[in-house]
């Protein structure tokens, strides 16, 4: 039996029929169905709706869905039930019999809905919370085993100051700390209880809102009908925030990709996580890192998708928010499957160590240290900075590094180099001097290393 079937008295067409059938989708719901149905019979006991005879029935039968559902393999496969909410009241109806069609009192599909969909959500941000958490013990870990590693920082992808490695690790640690922030604020909007605010109105039974959201560890109720069955904010936040969370994972993948490179060679990939050619047989291609950003890509379509589709919907509930779900689970899996394989990648790299310092050491990412050095002398800075921007360029046609420079050859420049300028032109000291909360100092660096490792623990 249809769950609307009474007024109409035709059939409806077999091509209509798959379009608007959502059941090969949202069944993924049906824990969460299952769930709020339990507490949704035992609410209705409460109000006299149905008895408790009637009530025990329905959760028994709801409770062996589950169990088929979970352990009989393709239980629901090969069904044509329109949704999850009519496969789950069929099947209970044919487990206890009519007792099964007095589960949907005071209750609609549309409050149904967004209560499953919530349910399943709030999971979903805690386990995605988790994988980022895991994330972020890996790119702690990779920082500990390369404590003193020195690679060049970038700024327009030009080589621009050395920093430790570590502290370049602990940026994205940084950005994912941000994400987890965002998936919290989210998770306290989800956890609002929409269910008895019916198809718009409210429900007409004595339901105590308050206990069901209290049962299925709800902090609150939705606290208008309409709102409750139309909002999909929360929805379009939680991709938002996935949206941002893959724009991190897809900037952290470029930057692997290009230092696996030949031409980089900071980094090598395990090849538990890289793919050969089908020609070249010398190839090591970073698969795993180009699917990550090409991945972020589906995400951001789903949120601009979704955004798209709830612009102009008038109040309440319209069958287009039916297109909430296919974006919502292919976001979760593509942000799941994303974090799992990036920490995998960080597992695995192989540091080469020395050629990052190598590069760190030439194309003159000692020129500021240069220029700080003259301002500590009582030369301005900005003067400075085009002195030393004069040095540089006398030291590229001289094809000289800053420390070949000859200390006459300085102080042609300027009377203000002294014997102790090659001091400040040292790695070490580039990155002892950056001692500013936040900045890459080694004793800085160590710090930020035992916070986010008391953060993540």
């Amino acid at each position: 039996m249809k769950l609307w079937g009474g007024r109409f008295k035709g059939e409806a067409d077999a091509a209509f029929a798959r379009f608007n059938s959502s059941f090969a989708f949202d069944r993924r719901l049906i824990e969460s169905d299952i769930t709020g149905s339990l507490a949704h019979a035992e609410a209705l006991a409460k109000a006299q709706a149905i008895t408790r005879e009637e009530a025990d029935q329905i959760a028994a039968g709801l409770k062996e869905i589950l169990r088929r559902s979970s352990q009989e393999e393709n239980y629901l496969d090969h069904r044509t039930a329109e949704d999850v909410h009519s496969f789950v009241e069929s099947e209970l109806v044919s487990i206890i019999g009519e007792a099964g069609y007095k589960l949907h009192t005071g209750r609609s599909r549309n409050d149904q809905v967004s209560t499953d969909t919530r349910l399943f959500l709030r999971a979903e941000i805690d386990r995605l919370d988790s994988l980022i958490n895991d994330l972020q013990r890996a790119l702690i870990e990779l920082a500990e085993a390369n404590p003193d590693t020195i690679i060049p920082g970038y700024t327009h992808l030009q080589r621009a100051q050395p920093v430790l490695l570590a502290h370049y690790l602990l940026a994205y640690f940084e950005m994912l700390r941000r994400d987890r922030a965002r998936l919290v604020e989210i998770r306290a909007r989800v956890n609002q209880l929409p269910l008895g605010a019916g198809a718009i109105a409210g429900t007409g039974f004595p339901i105590d809102r308050e206990w069901v959201a209290s049962r299925l560890g709800f902090a609150g109720v939705c606290r208008n009908s309409l709102d409750a069955v139309s909002d999909r904010d929360y929805v379009i936040e939680f991709i938002g925030a996935s949206a941002l969370t893959m724009v991190h994972l897809s900037r952290l993948a470029e930057d692997f990709i290009i230092y696996s490179t030949a031409e980089f060679g900071f980094i090598e990939l395990s090849d538990a996580v890289a793919t050969g050619s089908s020609l070249m047989p010398q190839k090591k291609n970073p698969d795993s890192l180009e699917l990550i950003r090409g991945k972020a890509g589906r995400v951001f379509g789903h949120h601009a998708a979704l955004l798209a589709t709830l612009k102009a919907l008038p109040l309440a509930y319209n069958k287009d928010m039916q297109e909430d779900k296919e974006a919502l689970f292919d976001t979760i899996d593509t942000l799941s499957d994303s974090l799992v394989v990036m920490a995998t990648v960080l597992r695995q790299v192989s540091v080469r160590s020395e050629r990052m310092r190598e590069a760190a050491s030439r194309g003159f990412l000692n020129a500021t240290d240069l220029a700080d050095y003259l301002t500590r002398r009582g030369m301005e800075f900005r003067r400075a900075h085009e002195l030393v921007g004069r040095v540089v360029s006398y030291a590229i046609d001289q094809g000289r590094p800053l420390e070949e420079i000859t200390l006459l050859e300085y102080q042609s420049f300027s009377a203000l180099f002294e014997d102790d300028l090659y001091n400040a032109l040292k790695l070490s000291h580039s990155l002892a001097s950056k001692s500013a909360v936040g900045g890459t100092a080694p004793e800085r660096v160590r710090e930020a290393l035992l916070k986010a490792r008391s953060e993540v623990e």
